[in-house]
C-alpha cells in the first residue's frame, strides 16, 4: 500500500488534522508502528502514545483536536483500521465450493443455489440449506434443520435435530448447537434424565465462536436474537433467551431459563444464575457473579454482583482489612491495659 493521507481520509471519510500529503506505506499497532505505518487509537488509556508513537499518522476519534502527529478524525477508529486493513491484506480465504463426494446427504434435503458441503460432512434428512451456504469438512446437521442463505460453518461443528439457523450466520469449529439441556429429577439419590424436547433458535448475522455450546430448551427454544455475537468457549443453557446485538465474551456461563436483553454485554468468564432476567444495554462485568436480575443500563460487578460504584466500595474495604486488623488488634490491646489499670486502683 502506498497512499496519501488525503486518500485515506476519503476512504474512510474521515477529517484530517495535520499535513494531508503524508505518504502511508504500512498498518500497524500504535506500540509497534514504525515510520510510513498509519496506526489508530480506540482506548483512551492509550492517548499517552499519540506523542510517542512512531507512526506517520493516526486514527482517532472526533474528540481529539490537537496531536504532534498527522491524525484521521473518524466516529469509530476501530472500524475505520479495520477497513484500511482490508486494503492492505484482503480477505484471501478460499471456501469450499461444490458437494465433495464423500459428503453423506439424506433424503429430501433441500440445497440452494451454490451450497458447498465438505468432505465427510453428514446430513441428515429433510434439511434445508439455502443458497450460498457454506459447510465444511466434518460437520454434522440433524433431520429436520433449517440453515439461512450464506451462513458459514466451518470445520467439526455438530447443529442436532430440529434447529434453525437464520441467515449470514457465523459458526465457528468445535461448537454444538441443540445438545440436551442440563435436566434430571432426583427421584431416591438417582438422577433421571428429563427429556429435553425444545428447540434452538439463532437469528440472522449472529458469530458463534469456538467450542460454544447452546442447549436445546425443555419446552418451546433456546433464543439467540439478530446481530448477537458469541466468543469462545461460552455456555448457553436450555430455554435462555438472548436479546439483538448483544456482546457474550469468553468463558461465560448463562444458566437455564435466564433472559437477555438487547445491546447487553456479558464480559469473560461471567455467570448467571437461572431465571433471572439482564435488561437492555446491562453491562455485566468480567468475572461477575450475577445471582438476581439486573435492570437495564446498568454496570454490575463482582460476587456477588452488585452497580459497580457499590462493588468497588466493597473492594476497596477487602484492601484494607489487613490493616484493619491491626488497628483493632491495638485497640483491643489498649483496652487490656486500661482495664488492667482500672483493676489495680
Amino acid at each position: 500500500m502506498r497512499k496519501t493521507l488525503k486518500e485515506l481520509a476519503g476512504f474512510l471519510d474521515g477529517e484530517i488534522i495535520g499535513d494531508e500529503n503524508t505518504v502511508i506505506t504500512g498498518v500497524c499497532g500504535i506500540k509497534e508502528a514504525a515510520e510510513g505505518d498509519i496506526t489508530f487509537i480506540a482506548n483512551p488509556k492509550y492517548a499517552p502514545f499519540i506523542d510517542k508513537t512512531r507512526a506517520s499518522a493516526i486514527i482517532t476519534s472526533r474528540e481529539i483536536v490537537a496531536s504532534s502527529k498527522p491524525v484521521i478524525r473518524t466516529q469509530d477508529p476501530s472500524l475505520a483500521f479495520a477497513k484500511i486493513l482490508s486494503l492492505v491484506a484482503p480477505n484471501e480465504v478460499t471456501h469450499p465450493k461444490g458437494i465433495h463426494p464423500s459428503a453423506i446427504i439424506g433424503k429430501n434435503v433441500s440445497l440452494g443455489k451454490d451450497v458447498a458441503v465438505g468432505p465427510y460432512a453428514v446430513i441428515e434428512d429433510n434439511v434445508s440449506i439455502g443458497g450460498g451456504t457454506v459447510i465444511y469438512a466434518g460437520c454434522f446437521i440433524g433431520h429436520h434443520t433449517r440453515i439461512g442463505s450464506k451462513t458459514l460453518v466451518y470445520p467439526n461443528v455438530s447443529i442436532r435435530e430440529r434447529i434453525d439457523i437464520g441467515s449470514n450466520v457465523i459458526i465457528h469449529s468445535g461448537t454444538v448447537i441443540g445438545s440436551d439441556g442440563f435436566g434430571f429429577a432426583n427421584i431416591k439419590g438417582l438422577h433421571h434424565k428429563i427429556p429435553q424436547i425444545g428447540s434452538v433458535v439463532i437469528e440472522d448475522d449472529v458469530e458463534i465462536g469456538a467450542n460454544v455450546t447452546i442447549d436445546r430448551a425443555r419446552f418451546d427454544k433456546t433464543f439467540i436474537g439478530k446481530g448477537t455475537k458469541i466468543d469462545n468457549l461460552v455456555q448457553i443453557a436450555h430455554n435462555v433467551v438472548i436479546g439483538e446485538n448483544s456482546i457474550i465474551v469468553a468463558q461465560a456461563g448463562i444458566s437455564g431459563s435466564t433472559i437477555i436483553g438487547n445491546n447487553v454485554t456479558l464480559a469473560g468468564q461471567a455467570g448467571l444464575v437461572g431465571h433471572i432476567s439482564v435488561g437492555d444495554g446491562a453491562i455485566v462485568a468480567a468475572q461477575a457473579g450475577v445471582t438476581k436480575s439486573v435492570p437495564a443500563n446498568t454496570l454490575v460487578s463482582g460476587y456477588p454482583a452488585k452497580p459497580h460504584n457499590t462493588a468497588k466500595k466493597v473492594n476497596a474495604c477487602v484492601q484494607n482489612l489487613p490493616k484493619l486488623y491491626e488497628m483493632v488488634s491495638q485497640l483491643k490491646k489498649k483496652i487490656e491495659e486500661l482495664e488492667a489499670k482500672l483493676k489495680a486502683k
